[in-house]
């Protein structure tokens, strides 16, 4: 069930109803049933998925505290290793068979074809269950949380089975830690449902994440889709539209996910971390990290990147420990060489950054740079979202040969004469549609804008506003949904961009 579809519209206040009415002990419940009702409207096959996963981090957790209380400390730490192991080994193997077998089995056709041997033809039909990486992702954040005692291992299995398959954040995130929302459900009885300012809070966050999607994200990606069907017939100006495009869609199209998220479990009581913080303002690409996917990059840091070494040690091993969390987060987010090349250039960003910054240093203090001045960080921020948007384009193409003709194409296909010639409307968006993109960007720049110097998300500014500027563009932004969204009999709902990972 897409949150841009009309069952989203008719499950969600069903759902909310029934939340504030039912005894209070049975709100866990309620949720539980809505959430795999929510999730088996796409495949209710995978639902088998996610009830297997929990079954076995829950027991495994169980197991956990039992083997703690071992009076044997060494048989206490070798048990405890052997059920996180497992516990991995199982949870991943299924993320590996579902999501990267065909990967896995090209990779290995590619070598014995290489070999001038036969290729090997797969017996299956594997379908990618949405939001499988997420919820298992979370899930074994539970264990390792557990393991370091970070919390108590949970004992209600359907409340735990809840944590696993909250409806909201499950299928694209934020991945929540269980020291956050599992404490949360375990006090859900002590929530007030019928809050109104949280719920206006929560309604808020939802208008704007439908804005991004429905009037941001979905229409630039027409424009996108049409220049990446076809990058050979397109020169630089048509490229370099579409590879800064794709920028705005992809941030528009998971940060409006993840808005919504926040937003519908605000409404119930509920709080989600937040996922995006203006990302597209960071002056590093240290700060782009802090910024984008927040509750990814940290989950890498905490449970891998840390673990091994972190910034412990050399030099060398902190760039290793780097470009393997950047490699594995790349091969996360995709079976394609493609993200795993994305993954590299961020972690070569890091690793190269670091190592001029020296330089950087003294050149600006040999040509009495002002480092504190707006100009400068503007140019900071420019030339960051210019790595970025490079980065981007191997992440959005088909192949890393086709990244490289596509950047190829940018650098010797010039044509200055496109600014003007119309070029720009033949590219899916006609001009009324384009203008329209242009006004909905003004606006997403200004919201930014907001929450970057203020650090006020966009219900806490407009809480501050008069009554009638809030209200101005809560209708603004409704009518712009309503009347500009790409949605309608004609037009099929979009998926959001995150549910393949």
């Amino acid at each position: 069930m897409l949150f841009n579809s009309y069952a989203f519209i008719f499950f969600f206040p069903i759902v909310i109803f029934i939340y504030g009415i039912v005894p209070k002990r049975a709100r866990y419940i309620w949720l539980l049933i809505s959430s795999y009702f929510f999730y088996m409207n796409w495949n209710p096959k995978y639902a088998v998925l996610i009830a297997l996963s929990t079954i076995i981090t829950y027991f495994s957790g169980i197991f956990l505290e039992y083997s703690k209380m071992m009076q044997d400390e060494i048989r206490s730490v070798s048990y405890q290793k052997i059920i996180v192991f497992f516990c991995f080994l199982s949870n991943l193997g299924i993320l590996v068979f579902f999501k990267y077998f065909y990967f896995l089995l090209d990779s290995l056709n590619m070598v014995i074809t290489g070999l001038g041997g036969k290729e090997i033809i797969s017996l299956w039909d594997i379908i990618l269950p949405v939001g499988i990486s997420f919820y298992t992702f979370q899930a074994l954040g539970y264990i390792v949380d557990v393991y370091r005692d970070n919390l108590k291992a949970e004992r209600n299995f359907l409340r735990y089975a809840l944590f696993v398959i909250f409806f909201p954040q499950l299928v694209a995130g934020p991945i929540e830690r269980s020291t956050s929302l599992l404490k949360q459900i375990n006090s859900i009885e002590d929530i007030q449902v019928w809050n109104y300012d949280r719920m206006a809070s929560g309604a808020m966050y939802m208008l704007w994440g439908f804005f991004q999607k429905m009037v941001i994200a979905d229409r630039v990606a027409i424009l996108v889709d049409t220049v990446y069907s076809n990058i050979r017939i397109y020169q630089s100006y048509e490229l370099l539209v579409a590879a800064i495009g794709f920028s705005i869609q992809i941030y528009c199209d998971f940060a409006s996910y993840s808005n919504i998220a926040i937003g519908t479990a605000r409404i119930m009581g509920i709080e989600l971390m937040e996922n995006f913080n203006t990302p597209y303002f960071s002056t590093s690409i240290q700060e782009f990290w802090r910024r984008w996917h927040i509750s990814l990059s940290t989950w890498f840091k905490d449970y891998l990147y840390i673990p091994l070494g972190g910034n412990r040690g050399s030099k060398w091993k902190r760039y290793r420990n780097i470009m393997i969390t950047f490699l594995m987060s790349g091969l996360w987010h995709g079976a394609n060489w493609t993200y795993v090349f994305w993954g590299g250039v961020h972690g070569g960003y890091q690793i190269i950054g670091d190592e001029l910054r020296p330089l950087k240093q003294k050149i600006n203090k040999r040509i009495g740079t002002k480092t504190k001045a707006a100009s400068y960080k503007f140019g900071q921020v420019i030339i960051n979202f210019i790595l970025v948007t490079f980065a981007w384009i191997f992440f959005r193409a088909p192949s890393i040969h086709d990244a490289f003709i596509f950047i190829g194409r940018i650098f010797t296909r010039v044509n200055l004469w496109a600014f003007s010639d119309g070029t720009l409307y033949e590219l899916g968006l006609d001009v009324l549609e384009m203008h329209i993109l242009i006004v909905a960007l003004v606006i997403l720049l200004v919201i930014d804008w907001v929450r970057y110097k203020y650090n006020l998300q966009i219900d806490g500014f407009l809480n501050l506003q008069n009554i009638w500027f809030r209200w101005g563009v809560i209708f603004l932004l409704f009518w712009m949904i309503l009347i500009f969204g790409e949605y309608g009999l004609t037009v099929d709902p979009q998926g959001f961009i995150y549910f393949q990972f």
